[in-house]
């Protein structure tokens, strides 16, 4: 449960007022100054000057004049937008103001589309322009994986929800707008299930309760549901009865399962698992391909646009049905069988074990015969191809946020791939691997935006290089 919570209300009055004004969560309020806001920062918040200092205030849009108030420590606030600008709208999430799980649903559409092409334009600029943003028709209810805490208010009531922007306040969310709908449905019934059956939400200080969190993970091609119980003790008072009476509710679920995490970090799922329910993984489709997803697989979380990167991605990898492709930090195995098809052959690399397991699993439900998937690290493997004289054509990358580093960017150019195919969910890092590889004899060729994550800042591309000289 958070630390040092407020009260929380099942219908907080977040809106902003009709001068723009959000509520905060702050019991005191500093003086106030006004500012004019001169740009943007790459996640979404306001610049301003006060006293000759830089401000980064939330919410606030290039060309408004505010009233906002800076405290001694911690973000300014915006009090009182004076001066609106156009790109402005009223956010449509009624917890937009409070909840850190969005930052730009105060722009319009077009304003957030040209505020992650303008972030991409920039930070691509030494390496050329990159193609106009692939965006969403319908970007809202995209996230096929969904996570809420549960704790309890000052009346011990229980709650579930997502933690406030920068804190650990805990905000009660009926419904999330990016969410999937069935998931919020599910997670509402749970939480009645939870006070019918009188278990409590688990308690951070006193290490005490049941409920955790709730992870859901829908199919979107499938239609199929998995419901992850994260508990922080192995037992379940009355657990029969509670799954008949969640699945009497909710036929659409197709596998439970409960997940024991007993640490104390911020860390969702812990190590054990029981499948109370079902296969304990459901399948869904990308690209005429169907992968089945655990509860710890890594996989893509909206699953329209996931199409539109991964092909892209494919395509610019530019096969012809002979070339030998890596894979690296390859996961489930998603991108690597999607090129298996116009590939002669493809190896996948992974660290994660559960995740090469995955990816094996996957390649043989395909009837994948031109994959192999191996655990351990792809930057020493391919070194090791290199030493042995073993060529690659293509490698195709998807790091996390952090990017690559030196020791695997290396070893890539010492293999000598013709081509390289950079998928990344932070172009900031990206392009520090991108300068690296110029350096060292490549050069981009193509740079492509994917708005994985309407609403947020996020943004992701997928990169071309070539050897120079091609």
């Amino acid at each position: 449960m958070a630390k040092n919570k407020k009260k929380n209300r099942k219908k907080p009055h977040n809106r902003p007022a009709p001068s723009g004004k959000p509520h905060s969560l702050k019991q005191e309020q500093p003086k106030t100054t006004e500012v004019t806001c001169t740009g943007l920062t790459d996640d979404g918040k306001g610049i301003a000057t006060w006293k000759g200092k830089r401000l980064e205030i939330p919410h606030l849009l290039p060309g408004e004049k505010a009233e906002v108030a800076v405290p001694k420590r911690g973000p300014a606030e915006v009090v009182r937008v004076t001066e609106k600008s156009e790109v402005r709208q009223e956010a449509p999430c009624p917890y937009f103001y409070v909840c850190g799980g969005c930052q730009i649903q105060h722009m319009t559409p077009l304003a957030q589309n040209d505020f992650k092409q303008s972030i991409v334009d920039r930070l691509m600029q030494p390496f050329g322009k990159p193609e106009r943003i692939m965006t969403m028709d319908h970007p809202f209810d995209y996230r096929n994986k969904n996570t809420m805490t549960f704790g309890e208010n000052r009346k011990r009531q229980i709650i579930g929800g997502l933690y406030a922007a920068n804190s650990h306040d805990l905000i009660e969310i009926d419904r999330c707008l990016i969410h999937d709908p069935k998931a919020d449905a599910i997670i509402a019934t749970i939480k009645e299930l939870l006070v019918s059956f009188k278990l409590r939400a688990y308690n951070e200080d006193t290490n005490r309760g049941f409920l955790r969190h709730v992870l859901i993970k829908t199919g979107k091609t499938s239609g199929e549901v998995m419901v992850v119980l994260v508990t922080g003790t192995p037992e379940f008072k009355g657990k029969n009865n509670f799954l008949k009476a969640l699945r009497r509710d909710h036929p659409e679920i197709s596998t439970i399962i409960q997940n024991i995490n007993t640490r104390s970090d911020s860390m969702v799922l812990g190590k054990q698992e029981k499948v109370l329910f079902g296969k304990g993984y459901i399948t869904d489709t990308i690209g005429g391909m169907e992968f089945e997803i655990s509860a710890k697989s890594f996989y893509q979380i909206n699953p329209v646009q996931t199409e539109k990167l991964y092909g892209k991605a494919v395509e610019l990898a530019g096969l012809t049905g002979k070339e030998t492709v890596i894979d690296a930090y390859c996961g489930i195995g998603t991108i690597g069988l999607l090129a298996s098809k116009q590939a002669g052959k493809v190896i996948g690399v992974e660290m994660n074990k559960g995740a090469v397991k995955d990816a094996i699993r996957n390649s043989r439900h395909n009837k994948v015969t031109n994959a192999r998937f191996y655990e351990g690290d792809a930057g020493n493997f391919m070194m090791k191809m290199a030493a042995e004289g073993k060529k690659a054509d293509v490698v195709i990358l998807d790091p996390p946020r952090s990017g690559s580093d030196e020791a695997f960017l290396s070893s890539v150019v010492k293999l000598g791939p013709e081509r390289v195919v950079y998928v990344s969910c932070n172009p900031e890092t990206q392009v520090r691997d991108l300068h690296y590889l110029k350096k060292h004899g490549y050069k981009v060729q193509e740079i492509h935006p994917v708005d994985m994550f309407p609403q947020t800042y996020h943004v992701e591309t997928a990169v071309l290089l070539e050897k120079s000289g091609r």
